[in-house]
């Protein structure tokens, strides 16, 4: 284990001690400052709404696709829109491509942004900085489904607690600069970033592998191996920071925060495997890797998740929601019917959950 994180895991659990969860930061733009005091958080406002958002990204797209490497150069880019007297705003940027499988398997891959201050003021854009692009996989309706169904995914973890990255639909049209055409419109998610993220709730980044569960604020530890027990994903791991990232709150806890959920149950990618070291043979099955916690937060967690139940499903009747197949809706409820069947029966709870949480990284 990283010896900075476990150094620290019996004063973090002395702060924290007593509590059921960490002060929660609001989502607002209270001032909170989460890089070690360096820079207030501003919100971004295009996280307020969740309607999807029509967009033109305009860059060298040849290039983009050809980037395949783990610190290609950032490429310069637009993004575009119609002002609200109908004309046209167009913002610089320059764009990156990121991640790990799907920059290697994806026709189109993932991108992170980087914007400048004075090109996005009094746009739709302002108090952007370096947010994440996930954008279309293979550029057909299949894999536009599965994009939209991870989506669901990070609503549903914004309904659980402040500690999760905002998001904002874009109905995107991918135009290349070398030959001056449109190649496609896609749904894509503009994911907040980690460091926006930590400012937003008032703490900062721990950029340290190695937090095993001494080290870490018991809710959200519970919170997010439930929410990947609930959604089906195995692909992840606190300890790593494998699709994990920790931040310090305002009371210098360690709260896990989960992002990329692809290879999630409720996805049903066909693309997606599971490790062959776990015993499960189908990223439908469900295992529970979360780390253990104290039973009284447990309990704490599988409560929140009954109470939220309808509101979860509400996101599959909502205007974003019914940018989803019918079938795939009725699919994905089904799947957490059976997690709310498991839940609700405490011996089938204690045997899937509490008895098969993980002990160490």
């Amino acid at each position: 284990m990283s010896r900075s994180i476990v150094g620290r895991g019996a004063a973090l659990l002395a702060l924290g001690a007593g509590t059921a969860a960490p002060a929660l930061a609001q989502d607002s733009a209270s001032g909170g400052r989460g890089d070690g005091g360096k820079r207030p958080h501003v919100p971004a406002a295009i996280y307020d709404a969740e309607s999807p958002l029509a967009m033109t990204f305009t860059a060298n797209l040849g290039r983009l696709r050809g980037d395949k490497g783990d610190q290609e150069p950032w490429r310069a880019a637009t993004l575009s829109y119609a002002g609200p007297g109908g004309d046209t705003v167009v913002v610089p940027l320059r764009a990156r491509t990121r991640g790990i499988w799907r920059l290697k398997s994806c026709t189109f891959p993932p991108l992170r942004f980087n914007f400048a201050n004075k090109a996005t003021r009094n746009t739709l854009l302002e108090n952007l900085d370096r947010p994440k692009l996930v954008s279309y996989c293979r550029d057909d309706g299949r894999h536009e489904q599965y994009l939209l169904q991870e989506l669901q995914l990070y609503r549903i973890y914004r309904l659980l607690t402040p500690f999760s990255h905002q998001v904002r639909l874009l109905r995107l049209t991918y135009a290349d600069s070398a030959s001056r055409k449109a190649q496609t419109t896609r749904y894509a998610v503009l994911l907040e970033e980690e460091q926006a993220l930590a400012r937003r709730v008032r703490g900062t980044l721990v950029e340290e592998k190695g937090a095993g569960p001494d080290a870490l604020e018991p809710h959200h530890t519970a919170l997010v191996g439930v929410f990947q027990y609930l959604v089906g994903n195995t692909d992840w791991s606190i300890y790593a920071l494998h699709n994990a990232e920790l931040v310090r709150d305002s009371i210098f806890q360690i709260v896990p925060v989960p992002y990329d959920f692809d290879f999630a149950g409720a996805v049903n990618a066909f693309y997606a495997t599971v490790d062959p070291k776990l015993p499960i043979k189908k990223v439908r099955e469900r295992i529970y890797r979360g780390y253990c916690v104290p039973p009284e937060h447990l309990a704490a967690v599988l409560a929140l998740f009954r109470e939220r139940r309808q509101a979860i499903y509400a996101l599959y009747r909502d205007d974003v929601g019914r940018l989803l197949d019918p079938k795939v809706v009725e699919a994905t409820l089904a799947y957490f019917d059976e997690f709310y069947r498991t839940i609700d029966h405490p011996r089938e709870a204690k045997r899937a959950i509490a008895d098969a949480c993980v002990t160490g990284g």
